[in-house]
């Protein structure tokens, strides 16, 4: 059991510094988890910590998957085994540059819920959440025999809330349940945010980058005796579609974690290994301050973080300098340093036909019962949508001069299509741009393909819809009567492919691009998006996640071995705006330019 006393943290009675590595199982394929953790503890922890992301097990409202690849129970079984203590950070809410922060979309369709407060209706949710989750956690406790040594409460409350009844809800909904390990707040070490996020009688934490003694003075204000601890020591970044690759000069990174540990401090590496926001699941930021605003940014796919161990297992000088530190202060394990993965051979996969997204909306909605009619446009949410796309039909009547289709409410960005010919593109961070439609006498169909990238994870903004949430004007003109589909694009077996050496699909146009390609033996491998624009990529029906190569950062997608198959493999590019000449396969990655960043 880990406790801690007036002198600091003590592990079966003796005195105990945590050295811990955060490491999320959800972002790492669970075929590597034992790989991504030997080599957390070849660099030296005695800790992995991980957030539990409630969105990503809740399959059905009301219903948790504990399995595959949401097996947590698995993973922190795989921890204990190579000697790891383990931290958890169970939510309900977890940041993490994660979709909406790890809460279920499902909670924007309730009218006039209020996130993270006392609100009944939100606190039930989390009632029903830790229902679920706790009892798959209870027997991982380090008092059972487990490795799990700590449980966080909700996650940096403080940025968001002051709400002290929404605090004590969550601790007790844990104690309650059975939760009888140490359990602490993480929060900036800054006073307004230890203040808003502190829970009294248990143990505050400081998330910080830099600066170490000033911000533990911060903290120590809060935490007036027992141990100081680091619970995200951020060591890297995260990057956003239209930024550079953030980078942390491995001196600078050493450094700040020396000064740490010299103060006699614990830490938590945010993050030792980031990995990959896999499928739909990167989140976004927003430097708005109202819905609507612009500001809107998308998180990349890659998690790589500039981890000391890279997203495809990869040994990196902060890697090794970061191990000489801590075997300053802890004694190191006596491992060999795990080998560098395989990586596949260099090669281009082989073009295998073309499908047009617009005409095949029908065929892959026909299993949801067709179209839902509404009067205007509804979010995603309301149609019990996460992810994905969605389309919107109506009909406009002519004859009518040329007036700019605006939509108010778009969640993220839109592709309009007039008689079935693309009319242009409508992005959320541009809310007063409109395209010219005029109508002729017969009338026109309008056609609106909305993608949806990442629910904004952090700040006050979270109720991030996506799709359109208020309307569509044609002038002033609001335009009623619209068939809709969603298009969470889960099951691409309906497309119907063009035949080998049929012209390909138009390329002013959303479509799939199909490709293989065959490889002796599965190994890691990266597909290169830098010829082509944006869209989404499947590996042999796996969706690796977003591309979005003229804005960058990241030109390349981490394919893990595990996803690979010996032989034929089937690659399918959803590209939106403007195809590449060739899909070549790659042995390393190209995360884009590096901008070396100052953290606090």
């Amino acid at each position: 059991m880990l406790t801690h006393d007036q002198d600091g943290f003590r592990r079966a009675g003796r005195p105990h510094r945590i050295v811990s590595g955060a490491l999320h199982y959800f972002r790492v394929h669970p075929d590597l988890w034992e790989d991504r953790l030997t080599r957390l503890r070849a660099m030296g922890a005695d800790t992995v910590d991980t957030y539990v992301p409630w969105n990503f097990h809740e399959t059905a409202p009301g219903k948790a998957d504990f399995t595959g690849w949401r097996d947590l129970g698995r993973f922190l079984r795989i921890a204990q085994d190579l000697g790891f203590d383990a931290i958890v950070r169970p939510g309900p809410y977890i940041c993490a540059e994660w979709d909406f922060g790890g809460l279920p979309a499902r909670l924007l369709a309730l009218d006039g819920l209020h996130l993270r407060c006392s609100d009944p209706r939100f606190l039930a949710e989390v009632d029903g959440w830790f229902d679920q989750l706790v009892p798959e956690l209870l027997p991982l406790l380090a008092g059972r025999g487990g490795p799990v040594v700590a449980v966080q409460i909700e996650n940096e409350y403080g940025s968001y809330g002051d709400d002290v009844r929404y605090r004590t809800h969550v601790e007790r909904a844990l104690v309650e349940r059975g939760v009888d390990c140490l359990l602490f707040t993480a929060d900036g070490a800054e006073d307004a945010m230890l203040q808003g996020g502190t829970v009294p009688g248990r143990l505050a934490t400081a998330t910080f980058g830099a600066r170490p003694t000033e911000r533990l003075d911060t903290l120590r204000r809060y935490q007036r005796t027992g141990p100081l601890a680091a619970m995200e020591y951020w060591i890297g970044w995260f990057d956003h579609w239209g930024d550079d690759h953030h980078v942390r000069a491995v001196e600078d990174a050493a450094g700040s974690l020396d000064e740490l540990l010299a103060s006699g401090a614990s830490v938590n590496l945010y993050m030792a290994h980031g990995g990959t926001n896999f499928g739909f699941w990167a989140g976004a930021n927003h430097t708005g301050s109202r819905p609507g605003e612009p500001g809107y940014q998308p998180t990349v796919t890659s998690y790589d973080y500039d981890a000391p161990i890279g997203e495809a297992g990869e040994l990196t000088p902060k890697f090794h300098a970061f191990r000489e530190v801590i075997g300053r202060y802890l004694p190191l394990p006596d491992l060999p340093l795990p080998a560098p993965r395989p990586r596949l051979a260099p090669g281009t996969a082989v073009p295998a036909g073309t499908a047009g997204l617009l005409p095949a909306v029908d065929r892959l909605t026909e299993g949801s019962g067709g179209p839902v009619l509404r009067p205007a446009p509804e979010p995603m949410e309301k149609l019990g949508q996460s992810h994905g796309m969605i389309h919107y039909r109506t009909s406009v009547t002519g004859p009518r001069p040329a007036m700019p289709v605006r939509i108010d409410g778009l969640g993220d960005r839109a592709y309009v299509f007039a008689d079935g010919e693309p009319l242009g593109i409508l992005d959320r961070n541009a809310p007063d741009e409109g395209l010219d439609l005029a109508v002729g006498a017969d009338g026109v169909v309008l056609d609106i393909l909305v993608r949806a990238q990442g629910r904004v994870n952090y700040g006050p903004l979270l109720d991030d819809r996506k799709g359109i949430w208020r309307g569509v004007r044609h002038g002033h003109q609001h335009l009623f009567e619209w068939e809709i589909r969603p298009l969470p694009l889960t099951d691409l077996t309906p497309l119907d492919w063009s035949p080998a050496g049929a012209p390909p699909a138009a390329a002013d146009r959303p479509a799939f691009h199909r490709f293989t390609h065959d490889i002796p033996a599965p190994a890691d491998g990266f597909l290169d998006l830098s010829g082509w624009s944006t869209g989404l990529v499947w590996l042999n029906g796996f969706l690796l996640g977003h591309y979005d190569t003229p804005r960058g950062p990241q030109r390349t997608l981490y394919a893990p071995g595990p996803l690979w198959q010996t032989g034929r493999n089937e690659l399918v590019v959803l590209e939106l705006e403007r195809p590449g000449p060739a899909l070549p396969v790659r042995d390393r990655p190209d995360l884009g330019r590096p901008k070396v960043v100052t953290l606090q």
